[in-house]
């Protein structure tokens, strides 16, 4: 199941720092990212599109993966963000990292998500700058 993408919290630097903060649940991150790879989810038919997916997801996800649960997914998606954007979070929101004794798999996998996050709201405003 989907939430419609009208329903979704936007891309701003409060919906990041929920993100970071464990404040919104794993599934409305999971969407967040799925919509903005390109990922749609039809209710008639009740089954995902991937026609605006990357070919390099649609082949190895032609389903939107679970990046909160999934090692592999967020492997990808950290390999996915562009050398010059890896360091959006500390850049962009001042985010200084966990402490040892905080890091988990799941914050891991949050940071980087608002991480490829930014990344992809840096990638759209450079496209809609050209």
């Amino acid at each position: 199941m989907s939430i419609p993408a009208s329903q979704l919290p936007p891309l701003t630097e409060a919906t990041l720092w929920q993100i970071l903060n464990d404040e919104l649940e794993d599934a409305t991150v999971n969407q967040l990212l799925w919509h903005c790879l390109g990922y749609r989810y039809d209710p008639h038919t009740q089954t995902w599109q991937s026609d605006r997916v990357p070919p390099e997801w649609r082949q190895d996800y032609p389903e939107p993966p679970d990046f909160m649960g999934s090692r592999p997914a967020i492997v990808k998606l950290t390999r996915s963000i562009p050398p010059a954007h890896k360091q959006l979070l500390k850049e962009q929101l001042g985010f200084p990292g966990y402490e040892i004794k905080e890091l988990t798999p799941r914050r891991t996998r949050r940071a980087t998500a608002v991480n490829w996050l930014l990344s992809y709201r840096a990638t759209q405003a450079e496209a809609g700058a050209k």
